[in-house]
C-alpha cells in the first residue's frame, strides 16, 4: 500500500471510531508499523447553551510500535479545538521559556508559578545499543508570551533517563474561523539526541483565576450543538501522518 494510502487508511480509521469516543473507549487507528490512541474530556459536562462558563479539560494521546520497540517519533501534533470552546489569558501571567529552560519540575513550578494552566505527563523510548530504555517525565504547561500576535503556552518536561534533559517547547495558538476556534501547534526536537520517541503524553487543563475585577477561566465552552470536537494531525519522522477528531457530547441548560 503507498503511503498515501495509508495516511487515508490512518483518517478513516480515526473518524469512524468518533461515534463511540464518548464512551469509555479510545479512538484507535493503526497505520504501517504505527498504533496511535487518544481520547478526552471534559468537566462539566452540562454547560450554557449561549454563554461561556469554565470548564477543566483533559486528554492523551500514546503511540506504538506494533512490531515492539520505540515507534517512529513524532515530530509535529496540531491539535483544533471546538468553535464552542474559548480561551482567556486577558491578565494572567505569563512564563519565558529560558526562565525555565535549565530547571527541573519543581523549580520551573516556583519561577512561573503564577502562569501554570495546566500539568500532566509525558513518557518516552529511547533506543540505545543495549535495547530500549523508559523515560517519563511530569508535564506542566504554562501561559507564554506573545509569538507575534498569537497567545501560547509552554509545555516543561524533564527527563533524567539516559541523561538528563530539559525541554522548555513554545506552542502558538491561533484563532481560526470556521468550525475550529484555535489551532495548537506543537513541534517536538529530537528526543536522546534523535535516539527517543514520545510514547504517551497526558494533559489536565483548567485555571480560574481574577483579573481586571473580574472572575476568569483560562478554558471556558458552551453546549450549542450537544457535541465538543478536538481536531488532530499527528506527523511522524518516517512521512506517516494521522489525522482525524474526537467527540465528546455535553448537556445544555
Amino acid at each position: 500500500m503507498s503511503r498515501a494510502a495509508l495516511r487515508r487508511a490512518g483518517l478513516l480509521a480515526l473518524v469512524a471510531v468518533t461515534a463511540i469516543a464518548g464512551t469509555a473507549t479510545a479512538a484507535l487507528v493503526e497505520v504501517d508499523d504505527i498504533v496511535l490512541r487518544a481520547d478526552g474530556g471534559f468537566q462539566p459536562q452540562t454547560l450554557p447553551r449561549h454563554r461561556f462558563a469554565p470548564i477543566d479539560f483533559e486528554g492523551w494521546v500514546s503511540v506504538a510500535a506494533k512490531t515492539g520497540g520505540r515507534p517512529s517519533p513524532l515530530r509535529q501534533a496540531v491539535i483544533d479545538f471546538d468553535r464552542d470552546g474559548r480561551l482567556s489569558v486577558a491578565g494572567l501571567p505569563s512564563c519565558a521559556p529560558e526562565a525555565i529552560a535549565q530547571a527541573d519540575t519543581t523549580q520551573a513550578r516556583a519561577i512561573c508559578r503564577g502562569a501554570i494552566v495546566g500539568s500532566g505527563r509525558v513518557e518516552a523510548l529511547v533506543a540505545l545499543p543495549g535495547g530500549t530504555v523508559a523515560a517519563e517525565s511530569e508535564l506542566t504547561i504554562f501561559n507564554g508570551p506573545r509569538v507575534g500576535d498569537l497567545p501560547s503556552a509552554v509545555l516543561h518536561a524533564r527527563f533524567t533517563v539516559p541523561a538528563t534533559e530539559t525541554y522548555a517547547i513554545v506552542v502558538p495558538i491561533e484563532k481560526r474561523r470556521g468550525d475550529f476556534r484555535y489551532r495548537a501547534r506543537l513541534d517536538l526536537p529530537p528526543l536522546a539526541g534523535g535516539l527517543g520517541a514520545l510514547t504517551r503524553i497526558e494533559v489536565e487543563i483548567g485555571r480560574r483565576y481574577r483579573a481586571g475585577g473580574r472572575n476568569r477561566s483560562y478554558a471556558s465552552a458552551r453546549c450549542r450543538d450537544n457535541i465538543l470536537q478536538t481536531h488532530g494531525r499527528f506527523s511522524f519522522e518516517d512521512g506517516t501522518v494521522i489525522d482525524g477528531l474526537v467527540e465528546k457530547f455535553c448537556s445544555s441548560k
